[in-house]
């Protein structure tokens, strides 16, 4: 376990304090479409994951417990004594593991897009992604990640930012990119979920292979204080393609506390 990481952040808006989990391959600018929903309500805290964006590389492996400590360097940096929390995929494990270990900071936890209580054949087939890249190269699997990632409408109609998101993706450090998706791959939240006590938003797309509706309501009936959302239609970037639609139903859920 390395040290922790001073990552880069953003802070914008007005109001109580809001911090943003991006996930893999990613970086806060993935935030883009919902700030405008959000920052007139809240202080949004948007940061780059360790390795992504602007922030430092790491040094050797890390783990899920190292993203966490981040995420609270994050926190003590900008002095906010508690939050809300959001993450997206990789983001959506960051933000409850973080609850869990400190649940006096987290004043609600927005889960998008994110997977637990994975049955073995969920667990064979993520990691099978990771053993074609650690195999194939990473641009070599990036069909299978669009498929995964993006409708069809999406991809024919914004091609230009699919275009980007996967440049993103080739940016980032393989030896980080294959880190971090391994972390996506094998935590398991089940073990612990229930003792997350902070209100949460659980919502996913209709359609996300990995992140589904069968895996989401098993997460929403293991936390003791949530509400499940399922956007029809909708695959795994949800931030891309319906950030708007996210973005109200983090503001709406937020200020129903």
């Amino acid at each position: 376990m390395g040290d922790v990481a001073d990552c880069a952040y953003s802070v914008e808006g007005d109001g109580p304090p809001l911090f943003l989990i991006h996930g893999i391959g990613a970086a806060r600018n993935t935030w883009a479409k919902l700030l405008p929903v959000l920052t007139p309500h809240f202080t949004v805290v948007t940061y780059d994951l360790r390795g992504h964006g602007a922030s430092p590389m790491p040094e050797g492996a890390f783990g899920l417990d190292d993203l966490v400590a981040d995420l609270e360097r994050v926190r003590e940096r900008t002095g906010f004594e508690a939050a809300h929390f959001a993450g997206h995929s990789l983001g959506g494990m960051i933000g409850p593991a973080y609850a869990l270990k400190y649940p006096e900071r987290v004043l609600s936890l927005g889960i998008l897009s994110t997977a637990a209580f994975r049955t073995e054949d969920d667990s064979a087939k993520v990691l099978g992604v990771v053993r074609a890249m650690e195999e194939k190269g990473i641009p070599q699997i990036l069909p299978t990640l669009t498929d995964r990632w993006f409708t069809d409408a999406f991809i024919a109609e914004y091609g230009d930012v699919v275009e980007r998101r996967l440049e993103q993706v080739i940016g980032t450090d393989a030896g980080v990119f294959l880190n971090v998706f391994r972390i996506y791959a094998t935590v398991e939240m089940s073990p612990w979920l229930h003792k997350v006590t902070a209100p949460s938003l659980v919502l996913t797309g209709e359609n996300d292979g990995g992140c589904n509706p069968r895996l989401n309501r098993l997460i929403d009936a293991a936390l003791p204080n949530s509400e499940l959302v399922v956007l029809p239609g909708y695959k795994h970037s949800l931030l891309l393609e319906a950030g708007e639609i996210v973005a109200e139903h983090l503001k709406r859920f937020i200020q129903g506390l």
